[in-house]
């Protein structure tokens, strides 16, 4: 059986190869995956330009490719992802009480960690060279996107 941090690195990757193949589509590199009990339940990644979509971001696109859950599931589930989520993201792990979120990195944006915190969400942030080599060329190549996602004018 995998050690919890062997497992944690092996999820994380999973959501870096989402935000990767996001990037390739021209799209925000950030990746999600849902795991209940070791099993990956769903993986996604931003897609807010691919669908033309407000609110499509890594963990509402990888909860909603999940489908529909019964809550005893979504309450024993971790969720990874690269980037720290923002507050509709946030909101999405909350409503479902998803109690542990893995975090890649936290330097390029952080808005949600102490309201996750504050009730009762475990968040690693694990601060992955990866993730954050991703995010580095997100604000360097595509800024304008990057501040559309985060609802801010550039």
């Amino acid at each position: 059986m995998n050690s919890p941090l062997r497992g944690d690195q092996y999820f994380l990757g999973l959501a870096i190869e989402q935000a990767q193949i996001g990037w390739e589509e021209g799209g925000v590199p950030i990746g999600a995956a849902l795991v209940h009990d070791g099993e990956v339940l769903a993986v996604g990644r931003n897609r807010r330009v691919q669908m033309n979509s407000a609110i499509r971001h890594g963990e509402t696109d990888c909860i909603e490719r999940a489908g529909r859950l019964p809550a005893s599931v979504y309450r024993k589930s971790v969720l990874y992802t690269t980037l720290s989520p923002c507050f509709m993201c946030a909101g999405t792990a909350l409503l479902y009480e998803i109690p542990r979120i893995v975090v890649g990195e936290n330097r390029s944006f952080e808005r949600s960690e102490r309201l996750l915190a504050d009730h009762g969400v475990q968040v690693d942030v694990v601060d992955n060279a990866e993730c954050v080599q991703l995010m580095e060329r997100m604000l360097a190549e595509r800024p304008s996107l990057w501040f559309e996602d985060i609802g801010e004018d550039a």
